[in-house]
């Protein structure tokens, strides 16, 4: 591919011309502004046949909605529903956070499918145009611009927008067909490496999940299924509360963590162990502040375990985390042994059912702190917690490698979307 930047023109018939940053070896003809009824039509076929219904997911596309959702949504009678086929190009109107306007995804499957006559459904010109259409609006930034000024907001957020409406909106598409072929078959070399890795990590996840059941005691039993050779003969696991099996009481997180301040000290919310606790992203609290909450302190080693919303999320505190506070939804927990083991055994089913069953509250759950001290843990000695945490341990850390390896194709697939196609500069140019 060579990678020329180049300044926007004008074509002989007054048409803005645009060229992306990276274009195949052949291909010099300008691409050009057009509305999207130049390749798509709309497509008005009813589910007259009574075919399954498919739902829209930013993810994963255009799936099944049972295997999507867990359940069907759709309405009793889905004759009114709109047929999809494979290479048809569907718009949901449904607003997410990062796609305040509604997602745009291409059918990549066999046979037909119905979809909700609240999505628009469109038969593009060929395959090719299509999936470039559905790259396009993987951007927020792209999807915003794009949607923003053809859509108005009604009543609770909903979206209103005709199809036609979306049909008139401009996207800069090649001329050549078969630069359109280049391109897509491009992407979907990418999005199959993208499965590909999607697959390993799931499998990766699954099988710690069967280790998990077969580490663990079950309900109702005293020791695992599966045991290491050296712990075979050891006997049953016993029983005890979570507080016992700790050195210091499990303690509140602090009530305030403001004012807000540059060099304070770093403090850890619930939200916070929705993903990887790293110092750089945590908030500061001032020094007077965390004085007066000395007592929920955290050092490496600890675990920070969720009281709220996300309930019973846990992470140990790293070492790059020398001290730590805690706002309020949050518990400290110091255990005896290793709290990798600890970490891993909160995880458990039947630990996570006990810690349900004591949760109050239906639409915002929360657990106190004396209920969550009473939760019962099943254990073996030091050594033998030792040799399952260093074994799921090492699990996590291939998971967590081969997640890395995930998001850096799809952030190197975001990177070659923003060369392949115009800029957004030289659009609003």
């Amino acid at each position: 591919m060579s990678n020329k930047a180049k300044s926007p023109a004008m074509k002989d018939d007054g048409r803005l011309a645009l060229t992306p940053v990276r274009r195949f070896p052949g291909f010099t003809a300008p691409w050009v502004l057009e509305p999207l009824s130049k390749v798509l039509k709309e497509y008005k076929i009813k589910n007259t046949a009574g075919r399954d219904v498919f739902s829209v997911s930013m993810e994963r596309g255009i799936v099944n909605q049972i295997e999507l959702l867990g359940r069907s949504y759709a309405a009793a009678d889905t004759s009114h529903y709109t047929i999809g086929r494979r290479f048809d190009v569907v718009y949901t109107k449904s607003p997410l956070k990062a796609f305040p306007f509604g997602i745009v995804k291409q059918c990549k499957f066999d046979g037909e499918v119905a979809l909700s006559p609240l999505y628009g459904v469109f038969t593009p010109t060929n395959p090719h145009v299509g999936l470039m259409i559905e790259a396009y609006f993987e951007s927020p930034d792209r999807s915003k611009a794009f949607l923003s000024p053809l859509c108005q907001k009604g009543a609770k957020n909903t979206l209103q927008i005709t199809n036609t409406t979306f049909l008139s909106g401009r996207l800069p598409l090649p001329t050549q067909a078969l630069e359109q072929q280049k391109i897509a078959d491009c992407l979907t070399s990418v999005d199959e490496l993208i499965a590909a890795q999607a697959r390993k990590v799931d499998a990766l996840n699954t099988h710690k999940k069967g280790l998990m059941q077969e580490f663990f005691p079950r309900e109702g039993e005293t020791q695992p299924r599966l045991r290491f050779p050296e712990f075979q003969n050891t006997g049953e696991w016993e029983p005890d509360t979570l507080e016992n099996l700790c050195t210091a009481k499990i303690s509140y997180g602090i009530v305030q963590a403001g004012p807000h301040v540059p060099n304070g000290m770093p403090y850890i919310k619930s939200t916070d162990l929705n993903s990887e606790l790293r110092l750089p992203y945590l908030s500061r609290t001032s020094d007077e502040i965390a004085r007066k909450y000395r007592r929920s302190e955290v050092v490496p080693g600890d675990l920070v375990f969720s009281l709220r919303g996300n309930i019973g999320v846990t992470q140990i505190v790293p070492k790059e985390i020398p001290v730590a506070n805690l706002t309020q939804g949050t518990a400290r927990i110091r255990t005896r042994g290793p709290s990798e083991f600890y970490l891993q055994a909160l995880q458990t089913q039947p630990v996570r059912d006990r810690i349900s069953a004591v949760s109050k509250g239906s639409t915002f759950q929360e657990i106190s702190l004396e209920a969550l001290r009473e939760i019962l843990i099943y254990r073996p000695d030091i050594s033998e917690q030792q040799r399952i945490a260093d074994c799921l341990s090492s699990l996590d850390d291939l998971i967590a490698a081969q997640t890395d390896n995930l998001r850096a194709l799809k952030n190197h697939k975001k990177g070659l979307i923003q060369q392949l196609f115009p800029s957004q500069e030289e659009l609003e140019v």
